[in-house]
């Protein structure tokens, strides 16, 4: 029998998560991807950047935040804090064993190329193994003994994800605002987020499966690309109101992504 694989995500997960009993509010988006993806294949002729749909929904996402401020923010000290800048994180594959996160700072007013271009800067610096940040935080989460890695990441949770201030090996607000991860590519239609408590991140969306779908198009049924998008939010921070405008600008934005700008 193969040994289990072991990954400082694993680690983490274990020390992070208790039996879900937090307040959250789900979502889920099914939108007709053709203007989509006409509009991917455009910015990557255009810029020369390899732009996909989850850099587009990363933008809409971030622009969503800036129109809906009140879901803007982070829980410190029993208060809602707003974040200094609208940041996104991504999820990037490391080879199948392991993820790490890449956040892109003041992501409602990048190009959908810039957002492509920092993401693919930062998932070379991981996987080569020269992301500071990330190799020191892999280092103390292999070290540390189970007993002691809750207490830790709950006192990151306040200095990181609360505070916004680097230490152990994690940068202030180490998933932006809001973060964004892509399971199509496994082949799965759609899922949902566990959040990751120490963040603080009030948002997770996750890009499902592009798959040609029925719908209804001016009255008749038309067979087109369908992208499903779920959403993941702190209930504390973002209640229906927030949530329907969020989903709402970003929907505007994946059905004409002229509109991100």
């Amino acid at each position: 029998m193969p040994r289990p694989t072991r990954s400082t995500r694993r680690k983490v997960a274990v020390a992070t998560w208790r039996a879900p009993r937090d307040g959250r509010l789900y979502g889920r988006l099914a939108v007709d991807a053709t203007a989509l993806l006409a509009y991917v294949a455009e910015q990557r002729a255009a810029s020369g950047e390899h732009v996909t749909v989850t850099h587009v929904v990363g933008k809409a996402v971030a622009r969503a935040m800036r129109e809906v401020p009140e879901a803007h923010g982070r829980v410190l000290l029993g208060r809602v804090v707003p974040y200094p800048s609208c940041d996104i994180g991504f999820a990037v594959d490391l080879g199948g064993s392991d993820v790490a996160p890449v956040k892109v700072v003041g992501a409602d007013t990048a190009s959908v190329a810039e957002i492509a271009r920092q993401l693919a800067r930062g998932a070379a610096r991981l996987r080569d193994g020269a992301d500071r940040d990330f190799e020191t935080s892999s280092r103390l989460a292999r070290i540390v003994p189970w007993w002691l890695a809750r207490p830790l990441l709950t006192l990151a949770g306040f200095v990181n994800g609360g505070l916004g201030l680097r230490a152990f090996g994690q940068p202030g607000f180490p998933l932006g605002s809001a973060f964004v991860s892509n399971v199509g590519r496994f082949g799965l239609d759609e899922g949902l987020l566990a959040p990751v408590p120490f963040a603080r991140a009030p948002l997770y969306v996750l890009v499902g499966r592009l798959a040609d779908a029925p719908l209804a198009v001016d009255g008749a049924v038309v067979v087109r690309p369908q992208l499903i998008v779920t959403f993941t939010a702190d209930h504390r921070v973002i209640d229906g109101v927030q949530a329907g405008g969020l989903v709402g600008a970003v929907r505007a934005g994946l059905l004409d992504p002229t509109l991100l700008g």
